[in-house]
């Protein structure tokens, strides 16, 4: 087969057979696919599709382009995946929560794509944090605590982890069939037993719109299932970030902060909840997803989840003493400086795709593949929608590497809030649930 015919297929419209998607699936694993023919490939699918099958075809394809891993352990295998937001670190509280319930979480996760950041790069902001764990060390690491979080190994679907680097910087992204292959490949090789999907939804998101992001969670639940994984998803929102950071090290802060109760942000805690509730009850350790939920919250607040995390940070290279001296294990930008409001008012809109693009321009995420992540920039105390403000008041803080970093920050935060007089609906939490 032809690289090159493939792709010339897909630009005309038509679509691939199965062989042709597995051959380029295979190619990609193997390097006999160049760079510039997955660039190509990614973007003729984000402009024609690949249609359901064929979607389907690459998801199998990416998964069996490596290992697909079998576990015997004593709780089933669960995870969980967002599809990207601001101030996303809701993983960092349910892999622990998850396995203080019985479950078993092997969460292979990502590193920052677009505007959005990566629960990888926001766990290497603890110093000594290793995702990078042998196959034998991340078996080990599942049954004896009950959670990992780790990059998927170069024998795990090595085709995805090839065209998810390209997809980052060749404005790929949003590409339905190409989300739910990539998502669905890494964790159907996973080996898993149950899956909830976070799709979010709103002006943070890839999926901007409902029904753009019921077009995917339908394709990834659809898929999921027909592969034999019993999964549900909801969709949420992300019209504003979720926690009040964003960036690495201060999203960090912000888990520790509700982990151990001393300042629980409730729209992290909420959604963390609903989530664990669903994979409680799909995983058959809940009644239902509401008793699941019951179960995520008394991880939560007994401080065993918190332990628990503890325990995967040292396992995993960090600090042994990292839950109780976390303030001091976390590293801090030199340039701190607020963000004034412009203007009085309540703030109606939020342009979180800017925000997560201003933390990349800080040096939080990447411009290019292989750009070095500073874990101490980006933003802090973020005004959410509703709130009242008014002119030359704080509405975020920047942490910054510079001082002209800071100064190019803080006019870009000033960008992407819209203030205006009046008081807006604040959005819900869950939009829908899809399985």
């Amino acid at each position: 087969m032809d690289a090159r015919l493939i792709i010339a297929k897909l630009r005309d419209g038509l679509r691939p057979t199965g062989a042709e998607i597995t051959w380029f699936a295979q190619g990609l694993a193997s390097g006999a696919v160049t760079d510039a023919q997955a660039g190509a490939f990614a973007m003729a699918v984000l402009l024609k599709g690949l249609g359901e099958e064929g979607r389907v075809a690459l998801t199998r394809a990416m998964r069996d382009s490596g290992k697909v891993m079998a576990w015997d352990l004593p709780g089933p295998v669960v995870d969980k995946h967002s599809t990207g937001g601001i101030g996303d670190c809701v993983s960092l509280l349910l892999a622990p929560a998850l396995a203080v319930c019985g479950a078993m979480n092997p969460m292979i996760s990502g590193r920052g794509l677009g505007h959005t950041g990566g629960t990888l790069d926001k766990l290497e902001a603890i110093p000594g944090f290793r995702t990078g764990l042998s196959e034998d060390q991340f078996r080990a690491q599942v049954a004896d605590i009950g959670c990992a979080i780790v990059a998927a190994s170069a024998d795990l679907a090595p085709a995805d982890r090839r065209l998810y680097a390209i997809r980052d910087v060749t404005g790929t992204v949003e590409s339905i069939d190409l989300i739910t292959a990539s998502i669905l490949s890494k964790k159907l090789a996973a080996g898993l037993e149950a899956l909830v999907l976070d799709v979010k939804c709103g002006s943070g998101a890839f999926m901007k719109t409902l029904d753009e992001a019921e077009a995917l969670a339908r394709a990834l639940v659809s898929a999921a299932q027909g592969a034999g994984c019993m999964t549900t998803a909801l969709i949420t929102d992300m019209t504003q970030p979720l926690a009040t950071a964003a960036g690495n090290a201060l999203e960090v802060i912000e888990v520790m902060e509700t982990l151990t109760g001393t300042s629980v942000n409730a729209p992290l805690r909420d959604l963390t909840v609903a989530l664990g509730g669903e994979v409680l009850a799909l995983a058959g350790l809940a009644a239902d997803s509401d008793d699941g939920a019951g179960r995520i919250i008394r991880a939560l607040e007994s401080g065993a989840a918190a332990e628990r995390f503890g325990q995967m940070v040292a396992a995993q290279g960090g600090p042994s003493d990292f839950v109780e001296r976390w303030p001091d294990r976390l590293p801090a930008a030199p340039v701190m400086r607020e963000v004034p409001a412009l203007e009085d008012g309540h703030i109606w809109a939020i342009d979180g795709q800017a925000l997560g693009n201003v933390v990349v321009h800080l040096g939080g995420g990447r411009m290019r593949d292989g750009d070095r992540v500073n874990p101490s920039v980006g933003l802090s105390d973020l005004a959410g929608i509703g709130e009242e403000t008014g002119a030359g008041v704080p509405i975020a803080m920047v942490h910054a590497a510079t001082d002209e970093a800071a100064t190019a920050a803080i006019k870009a935060v000033q960008r992407a809030y819209r203030i205006a007089p009046g008081i807006p609906d604040e959005p819900p939490l869950v939009l829908k649930r899809i399985a």
